[in-house]
């Protein structure tokens, strides 16, 4: 994949990506002794889980063998790995030291604890993948959870990512989902990013965002041989998630490829890590939450702004009940949100006054954005048809009644303007989400 930084862009940002090389393709893995080679590689430590060692860990064992290339190795016997304190201590207190290189072999969970395990020990890092299931290999950032939270560490970015597609298709099913589930959220990510520039300024790059178009294209257009298990499907699938996270890079930010279909998932997450109610992969999260907001944009595409009845909702707002409604909704996870707001003051009457002129003076160029943006629900019902992406809240194990809370909570997750933070604006979010359920 050529994944040459983007130069002189009209953005006026140097955009960078530390991925160094990616290789994808049939039989992709056994470049990996060369790669090694060229990196003056003299001993590797690579990383598994029990899993990850059956799908491919084993294989690239005898491939280093097979080329004499030394190697220490730590393979978790976890059937169900958690991204957590304890994990990351025993990949760090079994890492040999003699090493000069992480190899990690795996998806989410692995690849997230190989990203800190490179930092830590300052050693480049591989990834060899063995689904493509979420868009993560290509960021420098971990997905954990510390203290029974969910969170984003700093962390390495790999220097190499190998995705052989020989092994990619033999994932298991749910993660071929969740890679198209995570690509199809970009309709909604890129919406809102159009959507957050306009309204509040933020930084926006066309030419990064149409790098993820064209990779989601290339996903919609090879949706029907995913669950065949086509080559051709499922590296697009990779490929697009790939490019999402050097799309991130280049932004340095999340924007391309999250928005309020992320934070739905996130807020899900959050009740899972306090209350033990059930979590789904990310991307079948993230799929789902995209499909609600469609949904939800459908719905908004029929209002008429009311800069009266905005104001009046916002002066009634009593941020104290709703910290109270976010503590009975959330548990423990709502405290880093309500802290989060203290800093923020997103509720602040005077910037809610300066971004609601914003929205009604640009309600048509956003109504344009979300019509160029987005598909009709249609459309996605058929897309979801096709890859069989779970289309409702029991599906994953969840109850429905939680989604009107759900999409509310979603604005406060951090600083980042979505769809709800528009309703909240327009003192339409209690009216939108009336029969979501």
């Amino acid at each position: 994949m050529d994944i040459n930084n983007l130069k002189n862009c009209p953005c006026g940002k140097i955009h960078h990506s530390d991925v160094k090389n990616i290789i994808t393709g049939s039989g992709a893995v056994n470049k990996l002794p060369d790669v090694l080679k060229e990196m003056g590689t003299k001993k590797v430590f690579l990383l598994a889980d029990c899993n990850t060692y059956s799908a491919a860990g084993k294989a690239v064992l005898k491939l280093l063998s097979d080329n004499d290339i030394a190697y220490s190795e730590y393979i978790f016997s976890d059937t169900a790995l958690e991204p957590d304190e304890k994990a990351v201590g025993a990949a760090v207190m079994h890492y040999d030291a003699d090493c000069d290189i992480v190899v990690a072999v795996g998806s989410g969970v692995i690849n997230d604890i190989g990203k800190i395990l490179s930092n830590t020990a300052n050693r480049p890092y591989i990834i060899i993948a063995t689904a493509p299931s979420m868009d993560g290999y290509a960021s420098a950032t971990s997905s954990m959870t510390m203290d029974g939270l969910k969170v984003s560490l700093p962390s390495r970015c790999a220097d190499v990512i190998i995705g052989d597609t020989d092994i990619l298709k033999n994932a298991p099913e749910k993660m071929l989902k969740a890679g198209i589930g995570d690509m199809i959220a970009k309709y909604i990510s890129i919406s809102e990013w159009r959507i957050s520039h306009l309204i509040t300024g933020e930084y926006y790059c066309e030419a990064v965002a149409d790098l993820v178009r064209t990779a989601l294209k290339k996903c919609v257009y090879n949706a029907d041989g995913l669950l065949k298990r086509d080559g051709e499907a499922v590296e697009a699938v990779f490929n697009g998630l790939i490019i999402g996270g050097i799309a991130m890079a280049y932004a340095g930010l999340s924007r391309p490829a999250s928005g309020v279909e992320h934070y739905i998932s996130h807020v899900w997450d959050m009740r899972g890590a306090s209350l033990g109610t059930p979590v789904e992969l990310h991307g079948l999260q993230c799929a789902l939450g995209t499909l609600i907001a469609v949904k939800m944009y459908e719905k908004f595409k029929k209002l008429t702004p009311d800069r009266e009845r905005a104001l009046a909702c916002v002066n009634s707002f009593d941020y104290s009940k709703w910290s109270d409604e976010l503590r009975n909704f959330l548990g423990s996870s709502a405290d880093t949100m309500i802290a989060l707001e203290k800093k923020e003051q997103k509720y602040d009457t005077k910037k809610h006054e300066k971004r609601l002129s914003c929205v009604i003076e640009n309600f048509e160029n956003i109504l344009q954005i979300i019509k160029e943006e987005i598909p009709d629900l249609r459309d996605i019902e058929v897309l979801f048809e096709k890859t069989e992406l779970p289309k409702s809240l029991t599906e994953i194990g969840l109850d429905e009644e939680i989604l009107p809370m759900t999409f509310k909570a979603t604005k406060d997750i951090r600083d980042k303007y979505v769809l709800s933070s528009m309703c909240w604006d327009l003192g339409i979010l209690d009216e939108i989400t009336e029969d979501m359920i």
